[in-house]
């Protein structure tokens, strides 16, 4: 007996119609024993996989059920003529039974996904008018069988799939358990013919598409090595209207200046370099303004002056003027100056990350107080050196006075404004910022959830 099936496996190898008359002569029974026995594979597999044709159809014909036996791959043996492109065999396995295409092997693949993997575009076609429905079965890991066509670099299979199943705009737009759609994996891997074709089929919401890390096909190119296919890539998605997924807009973004944002991070940081260094000379001149006049402030000698105490060193106005707040005031915005002076130095050479907007809005805080304090020591030094009489010079002075008083006053609240608008824009920044990242948790934990029932499903089946 085990001879006879030695023999069948053998005639099935050579695709003999007259030796498998022969075999059956001496044992009717010989196709269903190899379907009982343990043999990996069925005499159909063989023949099916080899492609012998007229040997499949005279078997269908005298045991259509071996169409549906798997191997110990779970491969039927329209699986296995699918993948070795034998066309006729899959038609004369389709007609015994069409539902073999929608039967899944060892791995989750179709006959179709099989055949797409391979390239073979006209078994394709046979499976497709058999069973459309077949092209949208997805495989492990959610991949559809575009997916598949630009992994395997089957261009002309993914086209036909395109060209032939309904509602194509959803096929194209799938996407995987990692939220990638075909044009990630293509934009991923240099694939120039590829990416036009879809970005031509999925336009402007496929280029755009993101997957589970926030990046579109733009922010892939981006981010992927340099290659000298890119510039054909970055004309095709620039067609599309591409963007990066945090340059989005109401209005799509130019990819050019999605391109250029390391570019302009760059010019930032020069333009931070450069800023810093002017403020660090501003500080120093501000400092040692400050510090000049605190030790050696204006004297002022008064007709009706105190009577000088004779061995009192030190300034008149001190004399004069010490019991008026004015002088208090003055020296008081004098020492805030030069603090604060000394402080945007510290922070300037304290070599903390002042490129952050916090520390940047600090620093400007710092340099407001610096400036205002310094412009409001002038207002009083001028006012105190100022004659204030009734003579005529002190009459013609006083408008003056007055002038510069009032444009003091309003530089300060300007700068006060501007200061309370900066401040206003950070905060609502900054609450902008931790809402995004609230919602990018639901989202990322969202995408977890998702991806773990698909894993769950992948399992089950």
């Amino acid at each position: 007996m085990e001879k006879l099936q030695t023999k069948l496996f053998e005639t099935a190898t050579q695709g003999s119609i007259s030796s498998l008359q022969q075999l059956l002569k001496e044992d009717t029974l010989i196709l269903d024993r190899a379907v009982v026995n343990s043999f990996t594979e069925t005499p159909l597999h063989v023949a099916a996989m080899l492609g012998h044709v007229d040997f499949v159809k005279e078997i269908i014909e005298l045991k259509p059920q071996l169409v549906n036996e798997l191997n110990s791959q779970k491969s039927s043996p329209l699986h296995l003529a699918s993948a070795k492109g034998h066309v006729d065999v899959v038609k004369a396995l389709l007609s015994a039974d069409q539902g073999t295409c929608l039967a899944r092997d060892r791995n989750e693949l179709t006959p179709i996904h099989l055949a797409a993997s391979k390239g073979r575009v006209e078994v394709m076609r046979v499976l497709l008018e058999a069973q459309p429905h077949a092209a949208r079965l997805t495989v492990y890991g959610g991949e559809s069988i575009l997916h598949l066509c630009v992994k395997r670099y089957q261009l002309e299979a993914l086209k036909l799939v395109v060209e032939t199943v309904d509602e194509t705009h959803e096929l194209v737009n799938s996407k995987d358990v990692d939220g990638n759609t075909a044009l990630h994996l293509a934009v991923a891997d240099k694939q120039v013919e590829t990416t036009k074709f879809l970005v031509s089929v999925g336009g402007v919401e496929l280029v755009n598409a993101v997957n589970n890390e926030g990046m579109t096909t733009v922010d892939v190119l981006i981010r992927s090595r340099r290659d000298v296919r890119d510039s054909e890539i970055e004309e095709s998605l620039k067609q599309a209207r591409g963007c990066g997924s945090k340059m989005k807009t109401n209005n799509y973004i130019p990819l050019t200046n999605c391109k250029n944002q390391k570019k302009n991070r760059w010019d930032n940081r020069n333009w931070l370099e450069q800023t810093k260094s002017t403020l660090m000379i501003v500080a120093t001149l501000i400092a040692t303004m400050a510090f000049q006049i605190g030790v050696n402030p204006p004297n002022v000698w008064k007709e009706n002056s105190h009577t000088v105490i004779a061995g009192i060193a030190g300034s008149i106005l001190a004399i004069n003027f010490f019991e008026s707040q004015l002088y208090c005031l003055f020296y008081f915005l004098n020492t805030t100056s030069f603090v604060a002076s000394l402080s945007i130095i510290l922070l300037l050479i304290s070599g903390l990350p002042l490129t952050r907007k916090f520390f940047m809005w600090i620093l400007m805080v710092i340099t407001w107080i610096a400036i205002t304090t310094i412009a409001l020591c002038y207002a009083i030094a001028v006012f105190l050196v100022t004659p204030h009489g009734k003579d005529e010079l002190s009459q013609i002075k006083k408008p003056i006075l007055q002038v510069i008083a009032i444009m003091i006053s309003a530089w300060s609240y300007l700068m006060a404004l501007l200061l309370i608008a900066h401040t206003i824009r950070m905060i609502v920044k900054f609450v902008k910022k931790l809402k995004k990242r609230k919602l990018e948790r639901k989202s990322s934990a969202a995408a977890a959830s998702q991806r773990n029932n698909g894993n769950s499903n992948i399992t089950a089946v």
